[in-house]
Parts: C-alpha cells; structure tokens; sequence
C-alpha cells in the first residue's frame, strides 16, 4: 500500500486537508458567534491543549499605585500619614487580580520597565497569575492616592507611562497572533503608554476577528468606536468617556436616558453589550434586547482606584464560569463597591451582603 505523501506531514497540516473535503456542521461557541469550516481549525487547535479556553488581559501602561491616608494635607509642611498601602496596578492588571480571585485561569501581558514592573511581574506570580510582560529600560510608572480623612476629599496623582517602541508593540501582537485561538478572550484595559497610538486598538481587534475569540475594551479614547466594526463582546465606557465620545462632555447633569441612548448607539454600531459604570450612581447593562440599570451600595469611600476595573473583572469572570447574566451583573456592582470601601481590591468576603442592597430594573422610557 502506498502511503499518500501528505500523510508525512504534521498533523495540523493533514486537518487542513481533510477540511478540503468534508463541511463540518455549524457550531455555537460561548459567545453566540456560528463557527464556520475555517474555524476547525482552530477548535483543534483548543482540543490539543486540553480544550481549555485562555483569559489574557493587556495592560499597555501598568503602574503601581501607592495609597495614602492622612488626617490632614497642608501645604509647606510635613504630612504626616496614617498608613500607606502599595499594590501592583493599571487596569488590565486589576482585571487579572479579579479573575484570579473566581479561579478563572488568565495570561497578564504588557509592556513596562524597571524595579516597579519587577515588583509588579512578582505580585502577580506570587497570586499564581501567569504574566509576560515586553521590556523597555525607562521604569513603569508609580501612582499616588491621597484620602485626607478630615476633608473627605481624595487626591489622585497619575504619572504619564515610559515611551513604547513599535518594534515591542509589534511583538505583542506577534504573540497574540501565535497564542490566541477561537473560544479565548482578549481584554484590553486603560490607558496606552507614550509612543503607542491609540489606533492600537484596531490591530488588536483585527486579531479578536481573525481566531474568532471574545474581545473586551475598556478604554476612554474615542477610537473604541473605530473597533465597533468588529462587534466587541463588551465596551465598559463610564459616564465622562461615553458624553466625550459623543461630543457631549460639557453636559452639566447626568441625563440617564441620553446615557442610554448614547449606549444603545454602540449596539446598533457593533457592540454585543454594553457595561456603564455610573460610579456611586450606580450602572446599566445594555444589550442588543434590554437596558437593565441598578442603583449602587450605600458605602464609605476608602478609595475609588481599582473599583471599575473590578466590575469588568467579575462580570466577565461570571460569565466565563457560566453565570446568569443578571447575576453576573448584580455581583460586579457589589465587588466594585466593596473595592471602593477598601485599601485594595476586594477579597469578595462582603459582597454577597453588598449584594442585598443592589436592584436591578428593567429600563423603559
């Protein structure tokens, strides 16, 4: 018997092959998205490393955030606080942090530099995070919170990023090309260090389309509505970003059903959902069918750093462990409450009594 050539080739290519020959049905992946004969490969791909779908979060300017509390802040004088608190930080970092604590399994990726990305690389792997970060000399940056309890107001000192070279941004993308497959997420957090463009987003959304994987953004630049075209999984605007992205930014009171609408735009443009933090005002869920908006726990702000990402984190780790929709929203309201009563993020001890105060109502006009 004569053994057919391509038969001494490596089995990936012997599946494209058979491809060519037979129209395999149609499928549904988790994210409502039909899988077609070009996307087989792919799901063989997912078999051969154990079938298990992937999280990598990016983080393109992480940081570490330094939180301070002190009774007063004068100036000309030395201030003297009550505790500090330093934890590793930016946005896709967070989210990470999030996953992990609902045992979801993710990749932290980024790009960053000196002891402060060390410090941050060693947080995360110490929280059994696996994380890959491209490395360039100038230090991450180093953030500063100042809560002033006989005020109440908070301070927020955010430090510009190291510039990024596009040979590092290519390899990031490289990475992606090579690692990410059908049935994975890609969520993209924050803001971009200096020299990357925030058309950025574009070349990683053409990758999301290109393997079929679920893609998050949460970013306030205006591009987020150029990547719209390849239907995102879910855009996390809050308040400001949204009214900015619509040339509203001078609106004086939050007019919730303008919110709405500007919302409902994103669907009608591509968005699959769209997750609207409102801050102590509470949050709205649109989706393609419904508007649900709910209203915040009562808390005493700590520190309000951490608390949104927090929110993305536990929506998108709810959903991934198959959670209800509903539950899944009601739950990221909670947590992100409960980071904005903390020092850090939350460690989910107090959410489900947060839980209790949280409705959620069915939107109509």
């Amino acid at each position: 018997m004569i053994r057919p050539r391509f038969l001494n080739g490596n089995s990936e290519n012997i599946f494209r092959i058979l491809l060519a020959f037979r129209k395999p049905k149609s499928i549904i992946i988790h994210y409502n998205k039909s899988v077609n004969k070009n996307d087989w490969f792919c799901l063989y791909l997912k078999r051969r490393k154990g079938g298990v779908l992937m999280i990598y979060t990016i983080t393109l300017n992480p940081a570490i955030d330094l939180a301070i509390e002190t009774e007063t802040l004068r100036n000309g004088v030395v201030n003297r606080t009550n505790f500090c608190d330093i934890q590793p930080n930016g946005k896709g970092v967070n989210v990470s942090i999030i996953l992990k604590k609902l045992n979801v399994d993710n990749i932290a990726l980024g790009i960053g530099g000196g002891f402060t990305l060390d410090f941050i690389s060693d947080s995360l792997k110490s929280k059994g995070i696996t994380n890959k970060f491209w490395r360039v000399e100038q230090p991450t940056r180093i953030n500063v919170f100042t809560k002033v309890v006989s005020t109440g107001e908070e301070f927020k000192e955010v430090n510009p990023g190291p510039t990024i070279p596009k040979n590092l941004q290519e390899k990031l993308l490289t990475y992606l090309k090579k690692h990410v497959t059908c049935d994975d997420w890609i969520i993209v957090s924050g803001s971009f260090s200096k020299g990357i463009s925030p058309s950025y987003l574009e070349d990683i959304a053409k990758i999301s389309r290109e393997v079929n994987c679920g893609l998050v953004i949460d970013s306030s630049y205006k591009e987020v509505l150029d990547i719209l075209k390849y239907n995102p999984y879910l855009i996390k605007p809050n308040e400001e970003e949204l009214l900015e992205w619509f040339d509203d930014k001078n609106r004086d009171d939050m007019n919730l059903d303008i919110l709405i609408e500007y919302g409902q735009n994103l669907i009608e443009r591509g968005a699959r959902n769209v997750l609207l933090s409102l801050g102590d005002k509470g949050a709205c869920l649109i989706t393609n069918t419904n508007v649900y908006v709910s209203n915040a726990p009562k808390i005493k702000l700590q520190n309000s750093a951490g608390s949104g990402d927090t929110m993305l984190g536990t929506f998108m780790g709810e959903i991934i462990n198959k959670v209800p929709t509903l539950e899944a929203f009601k739950r990221s309201i909670a947590a992100g409450s409960d980071t904005a009563q903390s020092t850090g993020l939350t460690d989910f001890k107090t959410v489900s009594e947060l839980e209790k105060q949280v409705k959620i109502t069915c939107y109509s006009k």
